[in-house]
């Protein structure tokens, strides 16, 4: 499965519990955009690897201050697709983790939804908060805590836990999540370690002037998302 399929199928379906914590979440980014709007008359969002279909979330919103908000939608070119709101939305192609990436161009709000988790290993990982960091005095990025019993991605308890092997040869035997069945092993096993879940330690690390918090379920930590307000 590709990750536009994948996105298209998390984001497709406005009454699941991914949409309702989308919702609740979006909030946070409401007042980061509110607080940009307050000191300027039109604002420009960066959304690193983020897709149209996202911001359906706040069409409400959005729609109040039509004419005030510009949002770049930032994919790989292999994952660029075209926007159907040009007037709202402008797509690039290129690599959140690119450290030469839109110099000399200024934001108001950066904003990641699920995706630092998905940009590599380690290295790149960094690269792309120093991005996040770096872009724009407000940002808001979101992803999946890794010690949430449920992996989110192949929705399997305890998934992300297990050896790299024994993932890979779960997914080699069955279909899993959003994933469909992989029986070549090294197919497979890129799959299974394309998707890197933090923690909250990691998290504080690589947005150390961001105010870090956890969104729960049932008391277990959901989700971790680092902001800062300008």
């Amino acid at each position: 499965m590709t990750s536009q399929t994948l996105a298209v199928e998390t984001y497709s379906n406005p009454v699941s519990i991914e949409s309702r914590f989308r919702r609740a979440r979006f909030a946070r980014v409401e007042a980061l955009i509110e607080q940009a709007l307050d000191s300027r008359k039109t604002i420009d969002i960066v959304d690193l690897g983020g897709r149209e279909i996202y911001w359906t979330i706040a069409t409400d919103f959005l729609a109040r201050h039509r004419g005030r908000i510009r949002i770049h939608l930032v994919n790989l070119e292999s994952d660029l697709e075209p926007v159907e709101d040009a007037g709202l939305f402008e797509a690039h192609a290129g690599d959140a983790c690119d450290t030469d990436g839109f110099q000399g161009q200024a934001f108001d709000l950066v904003h990641s939804n699920s995706v630092i988790e998905h940009v590599g290993g380690w290295d790149r990982i960094g690269q792309f908060a120093d991005n996040v960091r770096r872009l724009a005095p407000r940002y808001f990025v979101q992803t999946p805590n890794f010690w949430f019993p449920l992996e989110p991605h192949f929705r399997v308890p305890g998934y992300q836990w297990l050896p790299p092997r024994w993932r890979t040869h779960l997914l080699q035997m069955r279909r899993l999540g959003f994933y469909d069945r992989e029986p070549d092993y090294r197919k497979a096993r890129s799959i299974v370690e394309e998707v890197h879940l933090l923690t909250r330690h990691d998290m504080t690390h690589l947005f150390p002037d961001a105010d870090i918090a956890v969104e729960r379920v049932a008391g277990l930590p959901k989700s971790i998302m680092a902001s800062r307000a300008a």
